[in-house]
């Protein structure tokens, strides 16, 4: 993993994608996402989780997060995605049969070079995550995120998709919490 993604401060502000190995599109139907936010409100409730923007999209995960309690972000991360690793794979097993059996074979073939005994491989390894030192990165990824659903033609304006919080922003019912006045939250350590 290159040091570029690497986390340093354990609970600082950062900005990441969660992507499941090969860009599968495993967030498709109502009950998957429900799961996804599901977890993220647990963590939320019981390990400090403090989202200030996300979207989920049906290959991958954006978050704009901290972690305020002593477990910190790495193990946040290591928590999330092993639990919703197991979720995701009962999901697909409730999948039809043909599309059932070439996620499987995916996560299968993802486990190759793995050198622990393992079965399926969900999420990709890297989280892609980049700590938010200034007010202006924050709001530039925040704009990205809220717009990936507009340039997947998944709805036509950021505030229409129910799986972001962009709707937060927008002050419309929303799937989940968000902190929407990160301005004093974020400051150059």
């Amino acid at each position: 993993m290159s040091d570029r993604y690497k986390i340093f401060d354990q609970n600082a502000v950062y900005f990441m994608t969660l992507t499941i190995v090969d860009w599968i599109e495993v967030f498709t139907s109502k009950e998957q996402k429900h799961m996804i936010v599901n977890a993220l409100k647990y963590c939320q409730k019981e390990k400090g989780l403090e989202i200030y923007g996300w979207c989920l999209m049906p290959s991958h995960l954006h978050l704009i997060c901290s972690v305020s309690s002593e477990i910190g972000m790495s193990s946040f991360l290591r928590d999330f995605k092993k639990f919703t690793s197991k979720e995701i794979v009962k999901l697909v097993n409730k999948m039809p049969e043909s599309q059932r059996e070439w996620t499987l074979k995916q996560f299968e073939k993802a486990c190759k070079y793995l050198k622990r005994d393992q079965k399926y491989k969900v999420w990709q390894d890297s989280n892609q995550a980049k700590i938010i030192l200034s007010a202006n990165f924050f709001y530039q990824k925040l704009k990205y995120i809220h717009d990936n659903p507009v340039e997947e033609m998944l709805v036509t304006n950021p505030e229409d998709y129910m799986f972001s919080s962009a709707r937060n922003y927008a002050d419309l019912n929303y799937l989940l919490e968000v902190i929407v006045e990160p301005q004093q939250l974020i400051t150059v350590k």
